[in-house]
């Protein structure tokens, strides 16, 4: 019998699924990945880990309470890490109901199938910043209360309070982080960094003429979601479950992360950025920034990549695709 770690990953074709399962296969665990019928198309962020050994892809749905009962009790992980969800806020105004059901629900189905067939299975569940929504506070940090500003947030609330519960209750060993914005050179482009960085690179190839952006004052702590992975790993190698702030503690506007994008091209990014109204969010968030002192204390999470070093990522990885696009 292998005595390697095995660990379950929902949401594996998605930024954070994809690059913790290179992180877990890279430290030699026996990696599964739950990929949804909708996802089979869309392999690209795993496509070098298909043909390894130690990396199993499983078809199901976070909706389908029967194949994800069928995946734990075959694999019965060491650790499973939930990054399915719909994580795009406007969408959840657009799909309330099939957002609150993959975001808070499904988690439900997760920890009651957890429960009764695996109860030694480790469990991350990724929060989000967005709960915090109009917070009066400058910094917020894992005492402040919740104030969701959108059917994602308040999904990603109840979620919280399920794991709370189901920890407190049947003593399952539940861990979770509260991300702030992270992002990456394989972020889907319907987010505003990489909608970004792509557009950037195509006007400077000729291949666009403007960058249209809604509400550019918008003040976000972003972050490097390869580190916020690596930190969610960290969190679960603790002998005693527990949830954690991972962000940078510092904010940029959307157009300060537009203005360097287009300098790292050495552009003006005033000649391209058209602001349209249409694009602005219908609830408004505080300026949210995350306070990570209790990291730093309990397992020394630090910050390697500023936004300067991310957005120089990201441009690059862009850059080169529309030149090979040519």
């Amino acid at each position: 019998m292998s005595n390697k770690k095995k660990a379950l990953i929902f949401g594996v074709t998605g930024q954070d699924g994809s690059f913790m399962a290179k992180l877990l296969h890279k430290k030699n665990y026996s990696v599964h990945g739950l990929v949804r019928k909708s996802a089979t198309g869309n392999l690209s962020n795993i496509k070098q880990l298909i043909q390894k050994k130690n990396f199993y892809i499983h078809h199901g749905d976070l909706l389908d309470y029967v194949s994800i009962e069928k995946i734990i009790k075959k694999i019965k992980p060491n650790e499973i890490y939930n990054f399915a969800d719909q994580d795009h806020v406007r969408w959840s105004f657009e799909m309330p109901l099939y957002s609150f059901d993959v975001t808070a629900k499904a988690v439900v189905k997760i920890l009651e199938i957890i429960k009764n067939y695996s109860p030694r299975s480790k469990f991350f569940q990724p929060f989000s910043s967005n709960m915090f929504g109009n917070s009066p506070k400058k910094k917020q940090n894992e005492l402040d209360k919740f104030s969701p500003q959108s059917i994602y947030a308040l999904g990603k609330v109840t979620a919280y309070h399920a794991c709370q519960m189901y920890r407190n209750i049947y003593g399952l060993r539940l861990y979770g982080a509260i991300f702030y914005n992270h992002e990456s050179e394989i972020r889907p482009e319907e987010y505003v960094t990489r909608k970004i960085t792509k557009a950037v690179a195509r006007i400077y190839y000729g291949k666009q003429k403007k960058l249209f952006l809604g509400d550019i004052k918008t003040k976000i702590d972003w972050g490097y979601a390869k580190e916020y992975v690596e930190a969610a790993h960290r969190i679960m190698q603790l002998s005693k479950p527990d949830v954690f702030i991972i962000a940078t503690g510092k904010s940029h506007s959307v157009e300060y992360f537009a203005k360097k994008c287009f300098q790292y091209v050495g552009l003006n990014y005033k000649k391209y950025l058209i602001i349209d109204k249409k694009l602005v969010r219908p609830s408004k968030t505080s300026s949210l920034i995350g306070d990570t002192t209790k990291a730093k204390k309990i397992f020394k999470f630090k910050i390697k990549t500023n936004l300067d070093k991310l957005i120089s990522i990201m441009m690059n990885n862009d850059l080169k695709i529309e030149l090979n696009r040519n």
